[in-house]
């Protein structure tokens, strides 16, 4: 039988596998060297601060994750906690599971944050809005592509 699960990463384990999704998807093309990727990512598997880690895991092997964090978006240092990093392997993508990793935002937010609220930035329309998530601006990322979606999800 498959089990799924989503759980918080604390522990190393999993750390290159973390480490290739996040350079291939943005280490390189942000200028960044695996070995600075893998620091973040180590940085990253807090137990009682941000960043914090979540895996998604089918029998025991990790195929997803999201992390909060403190800053996401370097035009809006004022706005924290964010939900970043939101990443499901290729191969696995197209099952659905890339909701049920997304169903466990809100109450993962609730149990580890402190806050009334969850950010995050996303070129997707149509997707978080299915997760409780509330469109508010369109924004300047300067990143590429420069023009993004930037939502809040409300965790009161």
């Amino acid at each position: 039988m498959e089990e799924l699960r989503v759980e918080r990463i604390t522990e190393p384990d999993d750390i290159e596998t973390l480490t290739d999704w996040m350079f291939g998807w943005w280490g390189m093309r942000d200028g960044y060297t695996r070995e600075a990727v893998k620091e973040s990512m180590l940085h990253s598997l807090n137990r009682d601060r941000l960043p914090m880690t979540f895996g998604l895991f089918q029998n025991g092997t990790l195929i997803g994750s999201y992390q909060f964090t403190n800053s996401d978006l370097f035009v809006r240092p004022d706005i924290t906690p964010w939900l970043a990093n939101v990443y499901l392997d290729p191969a696995y993508r197209g099952r659905g599971w890339g909701r049920l990793l997304l169903s466990t935002v809100k109450e993962n937010a609730r149990t580890y944050l402190s806050a009334p609220a969850l950010y995050l930035f996303t070129k997707h329309e149509g997707l978080y809005e299915k997760f409780g998530w509330r469109f508010e601006t369109e924004i300047d990322t300067h990143l590429e592509p420069r023009l993004q979606r930037l939502y809040r999800l409300p965790l009161d």
